[in-house]
């Protein structure tokens, strides 16, 4: 039966994919409230359409930080890409070029940086930086990706500490010994380690350390994880190049605003200085609309993309194999 719309991806890459790794994907904080209220927040809004214009030809292409994408609809950070296919963040590469949009890679993906430009090296690439706690770290991490090519920096900032992701900890989820992750070693450590011990995030980056950021690149600084009027307005005087409204598809801080019920705060508390995106609970066209028409220059998209990976060539036997050894 063909797969017509999102949650067709979503029903069939459940049943592909081995427990612990859908709850991984689909797991919120705590109770899971702002991860589900993320999509029921859209069901809410009405549209109010206006007809008698002229529609017959319609360009959905857009720019986000001068560079042209063929529509508002880009790929967020998301890790361990290889938990859903086995080319992970390198099939995600390919696809967002073929389709001509913006892809975010991850500090966390489970491919290199370099493979991931080799496999798509006319795509349009940000890298998500989590601030670690070596700072010489960071700074090696950004100028990989000033070299490689990648237009812009997002700078996550709501995960001072790790959510409570409760399936996670019921499955006893140990990423670390199960992925590799090379682009977050040490030079000793990527000649001898066979498993990454993974970096702590740096938990007292705040506000007055952008400065330092700001130091060592010439990439616009994007933050990820605004969700209030006051840290827009800090945003906005620390001289960052946008935000993504974000709430971290409810997987942070439980009890926080709808990503789309905060996006019009933000939006107005910037008054179009910089540009604004937001992701979490975009599962149609219609929410896509929505996110715009309040303000929104472009969405970006975690579990959906995730869930087409895990079904790609969902028939083939040795790749059942792989998703159910996950």
């Amino acid at each position: 039966m063909p797969m017509v719309c999102v949650t067709d991806f979503e029903a069939q890459a459940r049943e592909l994919l081995s427990k612990s790794t859908w709850d991984f994907i689909e797991g919120g904080a705590d109770e899971g409230f702002t991860r589900d209220d993320n999509i029921a927040a859209f069901k809410k809004i009405r549209l109010r359409p206006r007809y008698l214009k002229d529609v017959s030809h319609v360009d959905t292409r857009t720019t986000i930080q001068g560079a042209e994408i063929s529509a508002p609809i880009c790929i967020a950070p998301t890790g361990f890409h290889c938990l859903a296919w086995p080319d992970g963040e390198m099939s995600t590469a390919r696809a967002a070029q073929a389709a001509g949009i913006c892809y975010i890679a991850s500090t966390y993906a489970s491919c290199t940086l370099e493979d991931i430009v080799s496999t798509a090296p006319r795509g349009l690439r940000w890298f998500q930086l989590y601030v670690q706690l070596d700072r010489q770290l960071n700074k090696q991490l950004i100028q990989k990706v000033e070299s490689l090519g990648f237009k812009a920096l997002v700078v996550t900032v709501d995960v001072p500490k790790l959510g409570n992701r409760r399936h996670d900890v019921r499955n006893q989820l140990d990423l670390k010994t199960n992925l590799l992750l090379k682009d977050l070693r040490s030079p000793k450590e990527r000649n001898a380690a066979p498993h990454l011990q993974m970096s702590p995030i740096d938990s007292s980056f705040c506000w007055s350390d952008l400065s330092w950021l700001q130091s060592i690149t010439q990439l616009p600084i994007i933050l990820k994880g605004i969700l209030t009027k006051e840290d827009a307005e800090l945003a906005v005087k620390h001289k960052v190049h946008g935000i993504i409204v974000s709430n971290h598809g409810g997987r942070q801080l439980d009890g926080v605003a709808a990503s789309i019920n905060a996006l019009t705060e933000v939006v107005a508390a910037v008054k179009g200085k910089i540009e604004v995106y937001m992701d979490g609970g975009i599962r149609t066209g219609s929410d896509v609309l929505k996110a715009l028409a309040l303000g929104a220059k472009c969405v970006f998209l975690g579990r959906p993309v995730l869930w087409g990976l895990a079904c790609k060539l969902s028939r083939c036997a040795r790749c059942r194999r792989f998703l159910q050894d996950r």
